[in-house]
């Protein structure tokens, strides 16, 4: 096993992998990706066991927390075996994220695979807001999937809301109060400029975490959270509820200072950063040296030069990424 730690340029330890295993999923969410998209043929897609193994050898790297995203993670055929295979690995935290529509049937076999936390997307508690965001979403068997995780014994559960002004920024009140009410966590968060779309125009739509927080203290007071998250949220407690408000801010409150986290995509691309395209083909790497993890070791090291000290994305809206969400990984 090696010693090595991974550390870029500017000092910076990254311990926390995302690992996309699909960029398919069943709802079509306005922000993440086009309505008719077209998804990536499967000889350009990881295998479960190339995931697996990439999964492996980070953590060999010093890598801590991995998450699993998409895509939908949950529509991926066969992804208990990969959560059962990293459960394994010894993480300090082992996570996922989802839309939820499948966790009915799921949560308590992802709970006992292994998966420690998870985080469930929720734009609305209004069904007609929720089936127009989602473009196809059914709000119901959202909220069953929560019930069913919350039911699980997760270590965590949070919520993420993506708020866009004049779309559903009128619903964040309400979408605390239901945190409250399921003593989960939530984070909104600012919509990110990735890949180009027509349904909305971004800059008109930003809603930020200043403005998010400004709406929430009408109502509760936010106390800041004094622990580390691990990732870019900042954290805000209630004095009365377990209940954390947490808001991610790519746009108004940059997090790049402190970012320990890179991505990897389902084709293998290892993403230095989510918002520049710097980025190394990992499934050559891997198909090439099917036998020797020596090779990806070194790719995985030598990468960490390339990770950018900061983002780069547009406060009015426009596109730098062609790359849609579903394609990056979360």
């Amino acid at each position: 096993m090696s010693n090595n730690k991974l550390t870029d340029r500017f000092g910076r330890t990254i311990n926390y992998v995302r690992l996309s295993v699909t960029d398919r999923c069943d709802l079509r969410c306005v922000y993440c990706m086009a309505e008719d998209m077209t998804f990536l043929p499967r000889q350009q897609v990881l295998t479960l066991e190339e995931i697996a193994r990439l999964a492996r050898n980070f953590v060999q790297l010093g890598t801590e927390k991995i998450r699993l995203t998409g895509g939908e993670p949950l529509v991926r055929r066969g992804i208990i075996d990969l959560v059962t295979e990293i459960g394994s690995y010894g993480l300090r935290d082992f996570t996922m994220t989802t839309n939820g529509t499948q966790l009915p049937a799921m949560a308590e076999t992802l709970r006992k695979a292994g998966l420690h936390r998870l985080n469930i997307s929720l734009d609305s508690l209004d069904a007609e807001k929720f089936r127009s965001i989602t473009r196809t979403g059914k709000l119901s068997q959202v909220l069953d999937g929560i019930d069913a995780a919350c039911e699980a014994g997760f270590r965590g559960i949070k919520l993420n809301t993506v708020v866009m002004k004049g779309r559903n920024d009128q619903d964040v009140p309400e979408l605390v109060e239901y945190a409250r009410r399921k003593q989960v966590d939530i984070t909104f968060i600012e919509e990110m400029p990735l890949g180009e779309i027509s349904e909305h125009d971004r800059g008109e739509a930003l809603c930020t975490s200043d403005e998010v927080r400004e709406i929430i203290t009408r109502h509760h007071d936010l106390i800041p959270a004094t622990a580390d998250s691990g990732g870019p949220a900042r954290y805000y407690r209630m004095a009365d509820s377990p209940t954390q408000v947490g808001f991610i801010s790519p746009h108004s409150h940059n997090f790049c200072s402190t970012c320990n986290r890179v991505r990897v995509t389902v084709e293998g691309r290892l993403l230095l950063c989510l918002g520049n395209e710097h980025s190394v083909d990992l499934r050559r790497v891997l198909r090439a040296s099917p036998d020797s993890d020596q090779h990806l070791q070194e790719a995985i090291i030598q990468a960490m030069d390339l990770k950018p000290e900061k983002h780069h994305f547009s406060v009015d809206g426009e596109v730098q990424l062609l790359r849609f969400m579903n394609m990056t990984g979360g």
